[in-house]
Formats: structure tokens, sequence, C-alpha cells
């Protein structure tokens, strides 16, 4: 059977620092009197792999998409037989503070745990809100290790204010964290290793101190990543709409796609695509299948489909991201 654009259902995650926004701003049917912080949107994780909720594979997974038709999915990206689709994709509702935070980078070979090199794009903020993201000039490993010891290791992250549109690039081995009132659609590698440096001091959802992964820390971040800066807001223009390269890695390749007016556009195959929209409505055709996207919605268009096309309403805009190897 041909694959076509896939929807799945969204899998949301309970998180101390969560909210409701993904219902007031998507429509997400949240379970109801929970702080919800994330909605993965599309997932190969153990015990979190999401659902097709359209066409004729409905109520299979992602797991199963890949097991079945694997090379169909990922087309020139697609590794060995058995792999998990490379990508994670959330959307995050940080109505506070994140914990201050790491991932293992690609240089210690799997042993502190799944390297994780991911972008932010923000979809909403409230005035004020901030990312942190690297280190401040001057700061060190020593004096980030006496930071840590006297309290104060927030005092070491550089800051940068943010606003809706703006994109962060994070390799693994970035120290970062999200600041409070921020919407992010999150495109990831499939990983889910943290380390916290530091939460603020801050109980968990069980009432417990949530636990800290200082040495792992120490080990996972790059202490030469000074001050990094938002992604610049370049677009190429044409007369229906623009796009604008956010992220360029062989991990994944991700651009934003405005349109000012209806727009269609033919997408080629040989590699797997995710389109998550941000704003507005587009309609997905390919396989035989028609899939109609709004605010806060992601689909997965395998690389097998030769047909694809995506027609954008005006005044819409997505995400369109490529899976790398």
């Amino acid at each position: 059977m041909a694959l076509y654009p896939t929807v799945f259902e969204p899998i949301f995650k309970e998180r101390v620092w969560g909210g409701r926004m993904l219902e007031e701003l998507y429509g997400k049917h949240l379970p109801p009197a929970l702080p919800i912080g994330e909605s993965w949107e599309i997932s190969d994780r153990p015990g979190d792999e999401s659902v097709i909720s359209n066409g004729p594979f409905t109520g299979h997974t992602l797991r199963w998409l890949m097991d079945e038709h694997g090379a169909d999915v990922l087309g020139a990206s697609a590794p060995a037989a058995g792999h998990r689709f490379p990508l994670l994709c959330k959307i995050l509702d940080a109505r506070e503070t994140l914990s201050l935070q790491v991932h293992p980078p690609a240089r210690s070979s799997g042993q502190l745990g799944e390297p994780k090199t991911e972008m932010w794009y923000i979809a909403a903020a409230n005035p004020g809100a901030e990312l942190f993201v690297g280190l401040r000039h001057g700061v060190g490993r020593d004096a980030f290790e006496q930071a840590i010891r006297e309290g104060r290791v927030a005092d070491c992250f550089h800051r940068i204010a943010v606003r809706s549109g703006d994109t962060m690039f994070l390799p693994s081995g970035r120290v970062h964290a999200i600041g409070a009132g921020l919407v992010i659609f999150e495109i990831q590698q499939n990983s889910d290793t943290t380390f916290r440096v530091y939460d603020w001091d801050r109980v968990g959802l069980d009432g417990k101190p949530r636990e800290l992964h200082v040495e792992e820390s120490l080990a996972s971040i790059d202490f030469s990543d000074v001050a990094p800066a938002l992604v610049p807001r370049e677009r190429q223009e044409s007369d229906a709409s623009s796009r604008r390269s956010l992220v360029r890695d062989p991990l994944f390749n991700t651009d934003l796609v405005e349109s000012a007016r209806h727009a269609v556009t033919s997408v080629d195959p040989g590699r797997a695509r995710v389109i998550a929209v941000v704003r507005g409505q587009i309609l997905l055709q390919g396989g035989g299948v028609e899939a109609t996207l709004g605010p806060g919605q992601f689909c997965l268009l395998p690389a097998s489909v030769a047909d694809a096309r995506i027609a954008s309403e005006p005044q819409s805009a997505y995400l369109l991201v490529e899976a790398g190897s």
C-alpha cells in the first residue's frame, strides 16, 4: 500500500513548569486540571510511540510504520533496518522557567547517554520572555563550578530576549533553559537524555526536589560555547510566499515558509519531511490521501510519496523539516 501524508495523535506530558496554553492557542484536548508542558507530536520513543490518526494506517504506530515501511518513510536518509524515526517533534508550553540543563554531546559516543541536537521556533512569547543559552563571556569551567557551589549558576548563562518568530539552534553540549512565558515548536534528534545543572530550588510534581546531574552536566557542557545568537531573520521572497532557512545541519534542515496568498508547492520525493503549521491552514495531498492541518498540527510526509503537494491558505506559515542521516 502506498504511503501518504501521515498525521498522529499527540502525546501530552505533565510538567511542573507547564500550563494550558496548548489548549488555548491550538485547541488541543488536554487532560483536565493538569499543567501540560509538552505535546509530543511525532515520536518513536520506547513507550511513547505516536499513533496514526488518518488514512488507511489509522490506529497503527509510528514504530509499526518504521518496521514495515522504514525505507519508504526515510528514503535517502534511511539507516539500517530496525532504527527508529530520527526526529522527535514537540510543542512546549513553558509557564515557568525550565531547569538549567544540557544534553550529552556527540563526542561522548553515547557513553553519557544519547546526544540531542535541537532547534526552537518561538511560536508565542510574553513580553520580556527570554532564553538561557550558552555561557556568558568570561565564564570558564572553574568559574562555572564555583557558581554551582555558591548557588548562583544562573548568572553564568547568556540570556537573550525573544519574540514570536525567533529561532534558536542548540547543538548537543550547549547549556540552556527555556524562560517563562514561551510556547515553542521543538525539532530534535530522537533522544530524551537531559542533565539538570540547577532547577531553581523548586519541587517536582511529587513534592520532592527534582534530581540534579552536576557531574554529568560538567562532562557534557561545551565551555567554548559563548554568547550564541539567534538565527538571522533572512527570507527568499516570491510573489506568493517567502522562505527562510532556519537550520542546516546533518541531522535535519528546517525552513519557515510563509504565504501571503494562496500558494501550491510540489514537494520532491527522496527524503522524509515533517510539516508543522505555525499559523493559518494548509492542505497536504499525496498517495491518494488529503490531510488538512491547522495551527499546532504536524504531519509526516514519507520520502516515497512522489506526488506530494502543499496548498497554503493566505497568511499561513509552516515549518518544513527535512530529516537527515
